[in-house]
């Protein structure tokens, strides 16, 4: 690198270097990103990004995904269901557009010694441009919970990005810098200060990108929960007002008393709110304010109008309803199902004040993120118990769960209920809802199923002639079909029919209970059950796509 006395010496860095550079600098962006939206609540950009991918990939590609993390999280066992996936969706959101960053960067540090020193600068802005033109504009077609107007977050994303693209040409420019060199020791001298560079480099993008990090988590942290009850004036509440009260507090369930008492290590019968299932297309939950929402009612309407909660409230006649809910995707004897008492007005009552046109057959219902399904009026009109609902559990809806509005429809999967409810459009013809134009089950009836949830190895009870029995229990559960029969079978021997609880109401899920005269040894246990109608649960196994997961809870143990 030395020709004579004197030489000028330029160090040109290769893709790998741009790489690691653009590893140190997209993870500072994001932590930025974050800490500015807990701040002053601005988009964060890696949440917009995915959550707009997960609306334009293909159907089939989606629910690949959906059931290989809904694998990977019940077979390493990473916690329940619904909070190990909404948790793996953000680190997948983060983790794309740091590799995003990465992969850009690597290109343009391959593409600057092509071109002049003074065209450098340009270049990073290029790429700055190329990367946050696109982020922006798809940022507004999904951003729900932006606290800012668009056009702040586009300039607070485009400065972003251009600085971004602006530091990486400048290190560019810093690590190519020409140096006189006099001696070969020179050409060593010169490497040991990039190296120290790069170092240096690397500890403050860390040091920047965990103070970010971490002062964006503190703030969330101290703001109300996901899973907090909604405020009359807003979400969350104040510091200073009483906490509200489930209803189950101070309650016994409709069942109580019932002879049939759940074997030990049976799943609670009515499901806490904070660890009910939640499964939607939103990497942060809508958050709504009361006194802003509205419901729009319109479509073929004779004249549309809006209502508000409170007018729901005060002007039909509110119903509770003990309900159990299963998501589709839910696997075999898998969680992503839960049961609490729903409170809001039959949508029966609704219809009758909308002043439908006669050639209005269905209602487009649509949520606050854009997700929509379809329910026809037949079902409406002829089952009362389809509902609007603001309340579980005696509480407003929590944030996640749909404040401040979400519907019932009996017999159907969670896939066809939206949350987060603002518009209702009468239209004159079913569509497909937004998981059905995605290859998900047209209708989406719940299928029968049967779990088994416990085997009570140390709760040892003791039956008729002193005989020692193992008590085992778990949940069935059909829709609004009901459970008429439960039946155990124990390795090869005939089935035996268990002990049902009385359910909670017509759409819950029953508890069952076998008392099992046991004999030391590892056993097979297998469940069946058979809904209200008297058909049998499907043996065969299948996916949860499209139309809900089938076959037979089975499972093993040593006594």
């Amino acid at each position: 690198m030395f020709n004579g006395d004197s030489m000028k010496t330029t160090y040109k860095p290769n893709w790998l270097t741009g790489a690691l550079i653009g590893a140190g600098l997209t993870a500072v962006l994001i932590a930025i990103f974050y800490l500015v939206q807990q701040l002053v609540g601005t988009v964060f950009v890696p949440f917009d990004i995915f959550d707009w991918v997960n609306r334009v990939a293909p159907g089939d590609l989606i629910r690949f995904g959906i059931e290989t993390m809904v694998k990977i999280i019940t077979t390493l066992n990473l916690g329940q269901l619904s909070t190990a996936a909404k948790t793996a969706e953000n680190a997948m959101a983060i983790l794309g557009m740091f590799a995003t960053g990465i992969v850009v960067s690597a290109i343009l540090y391959q593409l600057l010694p092509r071109i002049k020193t003074s065209q450098v600068p340009t270049a990073g802005l290029i790429a700055g441009l190329v990367i946050g033109i696109p982020v922006m504009l798809i940022s507004r077609t999904v951003d729900i919970n932006s606290t800012q107007s668009e056009f702040v977050n586009a300039i607070w994303i485009l400065l972003g990005f251009i600085v971004w693209g602006l530091a990486l040409s400048g290190i560019y420019n810093r690590l190519t810098a020409a140096r006189v060199t006099n001696a070969p020791q020179d050409d060593m001298v010169e490497a040991i200060d990039r190296r120290q560079f790069l170092v240096r480099f690397g500890g403050a993008t860390a040091a920047i990108t965990l103070v970010g990090a971490g002062l964006g988590a503190a703030l969330r942290r101290s703001a109300a929960p996901a899973n907090q009850v909604a405020s009359v004036s807003g979400t969350g509440t104040s510091a200073n007002a009483a906490p509200l009260q489930a209803w189950s507090a101070t309650h016994k369930l409709p069942n109580d008393g019932d002879p049939v008492i759940p074997a030990p290590g049976t799943r609670p019968e009515l499901t806490p709110v904070a660890e009910h299932y939640r499964i939607d297309i939103n990497s942060i939950p809508p958050t709504i304010s009361e006194s802003e929402w509205t419901l729009s009612i319109g479509g073929l309407v004779d004249a549309p109008y809006t209502l508000t909660l409170a007018d729901l409230k005060s002007k039909y006649t509110a119903s509770d309803q003990f309900i159990t809910l299963a998501c589709i995707s839910n696997p075999l004897a898998g969680e992503l199902t839960g049961t609490t008492r729903w409170t809001g007005i039959s949508l029966k009552q609704l219809v009758a004040d909308m002043k439908l046109k006669p050639n209005a057959t269905h209602l487009k219902i649509t949520s606050a993120d854009n997700f929509d399904e379809f329910v026809d009026l037949d079902t409406i009109n002829k089952d009362e118990r389809v509902m609007l609902t603001y309340e579980w559990d005696g509480l407003p809806l929590a944030v996640d769960h749909g404040f401040p509005l979400r519907v019932y429809i009996p017999n159907h999967y969670g896939m066809k209920q939206p949350k987060w409810i603002t518009t209702i459009e009468a239209v004159d013809s079913w569509q497909p809802g937004w998981w059905v134009r995605r290859g998900w089950d047209k209708d989406a009836i719940m299928d029968a199923t049967s779990v088994i949830d416990t085997i009570a190895v140390n709760n040892v009870v003791t039956g008729k002639d002193n005989a020692k029995l193992i008590p085992i229990g778990g949940m069935a559960h059909a829709g609004s079909r009901g459970i008429s029969k439960v039946e155990l079978k124990i390795d090869d021997a005939d089935w035996v029919e268990a002990e049902l609880r009385k359910p909670m109401s017509e759409v819950t899920w029953v508890i069952w209970r076998y008392d099992w005269p046991f004999a030391s040894g590892s056993h097979n246990f297998t469940v069946r059950c058979t809904d209200g109608a008297g058909t049998a649960q499907v043996m065969d196994e299948a996916g949860p796509g499209p139309g809900g997961a089938t076959g037979y809870d089975r499972t093993s143990q040593t006594v």
